[in-house]
């Protein structure tokens, strides 16, 4: 794959999951490193922690692309949402959230494609056909 992302985010608390889409993510080549949450507060640290680093002019790992939870303990996906939102991050923009649940709930879906910095809501688990459509999208942002 000619285009790589440096950094993917996985936030979620179950770690069997997260074993299972990391694998995925890597075998996919979209990204250089896959970085783990395991709530919405420590993908916050994260993301806030990498920010600092960029305005400093260091090396970080800010993500390209956030695969979200909604069910988590401390920071739902939600509340990671509304705190996201506020954050001052001059990257937010180029960032691409993809919310995922096992929920067949169709108001997690219709809630979830009523909030600006969700890009899209996909089923778990993971998929290569899902990191397919990913990999389209970032590549047709990017190249406009």
């Amino acid at each position: 794959m000619e285009h790589k992302l440096k950094c993917v985010l996985l936030v979620d608390d179950d770690h069997a999951t997260n074993y299972i889409h990391k694998k995925i993510i890597e075998q996919s080549g979209i990204a250089s490193k896959v970085e783990i949450a395991l709530n919405g507060q420590e993908a916050l640290d994260f993301i806030v922690k990498n920010n600092e680093l960029e305005k400093e002019g260091k090396l970080s790992e800010f993500p390209s692309i956030i695969f979200l939870d909604i069910n988590m303990p401390v920071l739902d996906g939600w509340e990671f949402l509304e705190e996201y939102s506020e954050l001052i991050i001059y990257r937010k923009s180029q960032v691409i959230i993809v919310m995922m649940s096992t929920s067949f709930n169709p108001d997690d879906e219709d809630k979830a494609k009523g909030i600006d910095h969700v890009t899209c809501y996909k089923s778990k688990p993971m998929t290569f056909d899902v990191i397919d459509q990913i990999k389209a999208k970032i590549f047709q942002l990017n190249s406009l």
